[in-house]
């Protein structure tokens, strides 16, 4: 059996099942075992207890700070490279010995899309054919949904009259509906889109594999001039360029005016863990929209059908296929997307939330990296595997955990330990030296509000002054954020998995 193509438990039986079973409740038993056996020991053993939330509290605040610094050197690359004319810097550059030069390198650019609006997929077009890489090297692929109906086609019809001249190639596909063992997700829809594009153009036209460099962008991705530029100079500048995926930064800002303040800070903090992770490379895997080479993906079969986190899974999956001879390579260039934004302000927070837990879902991978590093022991780098899965564990549990442990579970001891632990010094001084503690930590919220405010597009001429105002006043509710559009929804996730109450794909709906 291929076990790099395995979705969940249900597709293995017999003893494979049950390991995989097991993996699957791992990461949930984990976090709700942290925070149920703290509330137990809060009554039993309050002191240890307050003992423990002091030291977590200063681990919080010394990992502010380190993720603090890595934010400002992101946030400093970043800008740097915006600054460059990659354009300009790729035509007067000459390819390292025994690689091929830029003209050589075609552009495979893959959009799905389902249900979203005409004027959503014209931009993101607009952006890739106004990047300044030369459209006689872009193929351009809209992948549509056959459950869009006729309406999703007219917009691929409408779409391919309007751009169809404009590259190398264009075409548009359709992926069925209902085929048997699918998840209804990107994936599907990509991988079918993939496996067309290749008999219909790659195959036919006789393109070298080694040569074509594939990007696939969520349909609100607003591509920044140059990127295509960037990504084939790193393409051709790295060490072992076909063993890399190549992941730019999100910046959620093509509605970000418009969209509600706890949307906008949600996003933010999005964007800037996504930042401090090009710094630490170790931690990255591929994320929403990104790039990789066409023979990787050939090698593995295309994205997975079966996977709600389809944009991490084809990094595990590479990573496993290649027996753990695989990365990601930060490219410190942004991609410009949609903060989540619905119909109204309760429908935002409601469909914020689920766009998280759809996020939080990505712990399915858990179970898949560990599984597949078990069957493929032997031939594994045994302290990159352990690490990596490390990293897994402790980023989801901490995602789950670490804002209840902080804003809930630090009030136990008192409420809990009774009139004995409430009677002690330790007791009167354990929220005064927590206050202090996070009032020193609000440092990494300061910062976050001055790293998005000099982010920021210019301000539409439709908003005042004091809408700049409220971008900085927003991130007072932070602490909150993190617990409701983070902690909750994270933990979810985890205990769906944990039960086996498998999620689908949550389509986030784009307003702007």
């Amino acid at each position: 059996m291929d076990y790099l193509k395995i979705g969940k438990a249900t597709e293995l039986n017999g003893r494979d099942r049950k390991i995989y079973r097991i993996l699957e409740i791992l990461p949930g038993l984990l976090s709700w075992s942290t925070l149920i056996l703290l509330v137990i020991f809060s009554y039993y053993t309050p002191v240890y207890i307050a003992y423990f939330l002091l030291a977590f509290d200063v681990y919080w605040l010394l990992l502010v700070l380190y993720l603090g610094i890595h934010l400002v050197v992101s946030y400093r690359k970043l800008k740097d490279n915006v600054k460059i004319d990659w354009n300009e810097k790729l035509k007067n550059f000459e390819s390292p010995k025994g690689k091929p030069s830029w003209k050589e390198i075609y552009q495979l650019i893959i959009l799905p899309t389902a249900f979203e609006d005409l004027e959503i997929i014209r931009s993101c077009i607009k952006s890739i054919l106004q990047d300044g890489f030369p459209t006689s090297q872009m193929i351009v692929v809209l992948a549509i949904e056959g459950r869009a109906g006729e309406a999703g086609l007219a917009r691929a019809k409408a779409v391919e009259q309007e751009f169809g001249d404009k590259f190398k190639h264009f075409i548009y596909t359709v992926h069925p509906d209902g085929i048997e063992g699918e998840l209804k997700g990107k994936g599907a829809n990509q991988a079918w889109a993939a496996i067309e594009v290749k008999e219909k153009i790659i195959d036919k036209y006789n393109f070298d594999y080694s040569k074509l460099l594939v990007s696939v962008f969520d349909i609100d991705t607003i591509v920044y001039k140059g990127y295509f530029a960037k990504l084939t100079y790193v393409f051709l500048t790295v060490e072992n360029p076909y063993r890399a995926s190549y992941q730019p930064i999100p910046l959620y800002f093509n509605n970000i005016w418009q969209a509600p303040f706890y949307s906008r800070v949600a996003a933010s903090s999005n964007t800037f863990w996504q930042m401090m992770q090009q710094i630490r490379q170790e931690k990255l895997a591929t994320y929403s929209s990104h790039s990789m080479t066409w023979q990787a993906l050939v090698d593995v079969g295309f994205w997975s059908t079966k996977m709600v986190s389809e944009d991490s899974r084809i990094f595990w999956h590479c990573l496993c296929y290649y027996k753990g001879d695989y990365r990601v390579e930060p490219l410190y260039f942004p991609v410009s997307m949609d903060t989540t934004m619905d119909e109204s302000f309760v429908k935002t927070a409601t469909t914020l939330y689920k766009q998280q837990r759809r996020w939080g879902w990505g712990v399915e991978n858990i179970p898949y990296l560990i599984f597949n590093f078990i069957k493929n022991y032997k031939v594994m780098p045994k302290g990159k595997m352990f690490g990596l899965i490390f990293v897994q564990l402790y980023g989801f549990h901490s995602w789950a955990t670490n804002a209840l442990i902080i804003a809930v579970i630090g009030w136990m001891p008192m409420l809990l330990g009774g009139d004995a632990f409430n009677s002690t010094v330790l007791s009167g001084n354990l929220p005064n030296i927590t206050r202090n503690l996070m009032t020193v930590a609000m440092f990494g919220m300061v910062l976050s509000a001055v790293i998005s405010t000099l982010l920021l597009p210019p301000r539409p001429k439709n908003y005042g002054f004091w809408k700049s105002i409220t971008m900085v006043l927003q991130w007072l509710i932070l602490p909150i954020s993190i617990i409701t559009f983070g902690s909750i929804p994270g933990i979810e996730a985890q205990t769906r998995l944990m039960l086996g109450k498998y999620m689908g794909f949550f389509v986030t709906p784009k307003n702007r």
